[in-house]
Parts: structure tokens; sequence; C-alpha cells
């Protein structure tokens, strides 16, 4: 597609020319053009929450991952990495899709991890967000905005940084 764009691109900026369009005038339309054509080029690449199985594709290369439907029939995935397990919620969804955001989110039952515990680590750490549950279990969560797209690669660093949270 990226191909049939520059092909007619190139047809316009020869018949431009040959009509005898001003250099100046020409330049202008000619850069505006070309940036055009690479924004589309860049938003092909993008990744966002609007389509779960780019992100159950990514968390497939951490460990497992399935997608899902939760009670609202919106997406989820429920994956395990290193041996650990977790869900990713999607958030801001229309009708259960075109999300803006995902959620990472873990926890861990029968744990003694004091108040005091929780706040040190909220306190010291940059990334994901730690606290008590109803029953006193230790709960972890990192929300990654995804409105507009990112890079696979950012992506991927999320599920990185996800790791070591």
């Amino acid at each position: 597609m990226i191909w049939k764009k520059c092909d007619h691109l190139a047809y316009l900026i020869v018949q431009n020319l040959l009509a005898g369009e001003n250099v100046k005038k020409f330049g202008f339309k000619f850069l505006l053009a070309v940036g055009l054509l690479l924004s589309s080029v860049h938003a092909s690449n993008l990744v966002d929450a609007t389509d779960p199985d780019q992100i159950v594709n990514i968390a497939s290369g951490f460990g497992s991952a399935t997608l899902e439907k939760d009670s609202a029939g919106d997406p989820i995935v429920f994956g395990r990495i290193d041996g650990t397990r977790y869900a990713i919620y999607f958030y801001g969804c229309k009708n259960n899709k075109n999300c803006k955001e995902i959620q990472f989110a873990t926890g861990w039952s029968g744990q003694n991890v004091s108040l005091s515990d929780i706040n040190k680590w909220n306190t010291e750490k940059r990334h994901g967000k730690a606290y008590l549950n109803s029953d006193n279990d230790p709960m972890l969560e990192m929300t990654i905005n995804l409105y507009q797209g990112v890079s696979k690669r950012n992506l991927e660093d999320s599920f990185d940084m996800w790791t070591i949270v």
C-alpha cells in the first residue's frame, strides 16, 4: 500500500512540474504530501488498545497469554510471566471495543504484608501501584495509556517494566 502511495506521489510531482507549477508553491505541496505520507506510515505501525489481539500477541512474547472477555464484555488478557499470573484489563472502551488504556494487575493471596510495607513500596517505586484488597492480600497494578497508539517497542518496554515491578 505504501508503494502505491509513493507511485501516486511521484506521478503528481511530474504532472505539477510539467504543468509549470511555481517551484516554491510546488515545494510546499511536496513537503506537505511527504509529511502526510510518512505520518500515515508511522500511524500504521502503532499499537493501541482498540486491537486486543495485538496486545495478546505481544504478551505471548513474555510468557503464556490468552484473550477473553470480562463480565462486562470488555477484552481481558490472562497471562503468566516467570510463573506469576497476571491480567490485563482494558479501560475506556465503547461498547466493548475501541478501548483507550490497559492495566496490568496481579495479586498474592495468603501473604502477610502490612500497610506500612505497601506504603513503603509505593513511596520507593516509580511504576505501579500497590495496595491491600478487602481480604488484606497485596495487589499490584500498572496502567498504560495507549490512546492514539504507541510503538510496538514502547509497549514491549512496558511489558519489561511490568516484569520488574
